[in-house]
């Protein structure tokens, strides 16, 4: 006679192996996110030192019992940080609002508007995302001079407009939209802008959010283009104000007061996403998922 299974060992062993596989994962997950969150740490840190306790540290010390925010006020102090603030809000703003104008538009036509040539223009529009982006940079920053639009927030945020990447993002997601609402709007005499406002926006919204979030810190961490048509401190954004901060400002050696200004660069981004990420998580995965 064959012996009986014992299913309850059987059951024992598969959640052994599941708790070690948990185990596992998560040591693994721990560990990582401490590499990832070290250096954040270790920036905060830094910027709550005064230079005479870190040029003093011989061997770096991973807490300090004197923490100090004289850093922070020098950031504002010692260099037009403010100024660089409003430059970046004013080139991140008018620069996302006039690139969702622009591809909101062009995703709806390639995704629900009949024409001739339609997936070949398509297709040679997706193939300039194969242009090297230092080709690019280098038309646009010879278009831009000649026009004359150096030191300009013209010249700032006209390449910065459209993006194909984005254009396909949302044109995947509106062609998740069934083509039963469009012909009953199309009867009802709704015209093709309107049905764009009031049916595919609202339908679309995680996508538009994630897309105007990603424009956002786009933007707001943009630094060779800007580095390169500009070269008055008045039009420097907080990317490229950093290295104005470190060759007029505080100095190569005192590396807390650099530490401080990243700090008050870094934090509006990490709240935006702290605040969005499941929209952008949830919108990422609507724009790459077809039916």
């Amino acid at each position: 006679m064959s012996k009986p299974v014992n299913y309850e060992t059987i059951e024992k062993a598969a959640r052994t192996r599941e708790k070690v596989k948990n185990a596992v994962v998560y040591t693994f997950l721990t560990l990582w996110a401490i590499m990832v969150l070290f250096p954040f740490y270790w920036m905060l840190l830094t910027s709550v030192k005064s230079y005479g306790s870190y040029s003093s540290e011989y061997i770096p010390k991973f807490f300090t019992l004197s923490p100090t925010f004289q850093n922070y006020v020098d950031a504002f102090t010692t260099v037009p940080l403010g100024q660089y603030f409003l430059n970046t809000l004013i080139f991140t703003v008018i620069t996302t609002a006039v690139m969702l104008i622009v591809i909101i538009p062009a995703a709806f036509a390639f995704a629900r508007l009949n024409f001739r040539g339609k997936n070949a223009l398509f297709t040679l529009f997706l193939s300039l995302m194969m242009i090297p982006n230092e080709l690019v940079i280098i038309t646009n920053y010879t278009t831009v001079t000649n026009l004359d639009l150096r030191n300009t927030f013209l010249g700032l945020i006209l390449p910065s407009v459209t993006s194909v990447f984005y254009i396909y993002l949302l044109k995947e997601n509106f062609a998740q939209i069934p083509d039963e609402l469009y012909y009953a709007a199309k009867v009802d005499g709704t015209s093709d802008l309107k049905y764009l406002l009031r049916v595919m926006i609202p339908i679309c919204k995680p996508t538009i959010v994630t897309v105007t979030i990603l424009k956002v810190i786009e933007c707001w961490n943009s630094y060779v283009w800007p580095r390169l048509v500009t070269d008055d401190p008045a039009y420097y954004l907080v990317s490229n104000g950093i290295q104005e901060i470190r060759e007029n400002g505080f100095g190569r050696e005192n590396i807390p007061a650099m530490m401080a200004a990243v700090v008050v660069i870094s934090v509006p981004l990490i709240v935006l996403f702290l605040i969005f990420r499941k929209k952008i998580m949830e919108g990422v995965a609507r724009g790459g998922t077809k039916g």
